[in-house]
């Protein structure tokens, strides 16, 4: 039985009815972060973030509740993330400038700022050495605090894959951060630090 009433337009969630207009405000911000977790570049996290909510549009009839909104939510990320990944070579897009990354931030000095760079360079090279499955269970499990069953059924693989994905993931997130401190000292050492 769909728990969506199409007369109404509403979805009970755990709070009441909830309008698709009210399930985008309330999760455009997971969307987002979900997308660029797994990859999206960021020239295309505004199209790809407009694709999930169409597709969340046209089956949110069809929504049974069996699991979390966002469970749901990042199920549609993923795929949709994995058609654009199947696609970039087919588009012949010239990149846009990121001028929102580019901003100051105003509240902060320059070597907290030149800090957080990096950090957010390292996170994404990081998450970049991973395959898209492993990387779906990492963001799920280590990003959002989405639990092992939930994951698995998320992503609809078995509890005991979720896992091996997990633990290849942080190994692969551990290897790459430990890489990226090892050049980093001996840029410093050689004096090549950018």
């Amino acid at each position: 039985m769909p728990y969506f009433d199409e007369k109404s337009g509403v979805l009970p969630l755990t709070k009441g009815p909830v309008t698709f207009d009210e399930l985008y405000d309330q999760h455009f911000d997971f969307v987002w972060r979900s997308l660029r977790r797994l990859g999206v570049p960021p020239s295309d996290l505004q199209d790809v973030a407009q694709e999930v909510f169409l597709v969340v549009h046209r089956r949110l009839p069809h929504f049974e509740a069996r699991s979390k909104v966002t469970t749901w939510l990042f199920s549609i990320c993923l795929h949709a993330a994995r058609d654009r990944r199947r696609r970039a070579h087919v588009r012949r897009e010239v990149p846009d400038a990121t001028f929102l990354e580019q901003l100051p931030d105003r509240s902060a000095d320059a070597s907290s700022l030149l800090e957080r760079r990096h950090d957010l360079q390292l996170f994404e090279a990081a998450l970049a050495t991973m395959d898209l499955d492993q990387r779906a269970v990492f963001t799920l499990f280590e990003l959002e605090g989405v639990r092992g069953p939930e994951v698995a059924e998320a992503l609809e693989i078995p509890l005991g894959t979720a896992y091996s994905r997990l633990r290849l993931a942080r190994e692969a997130f551990r290897r790459a951060v430990l890489r990226y401190v090892s050049q980093r000292q001996n840029q410093v050492r050689f004096g090549r630090v950018p």
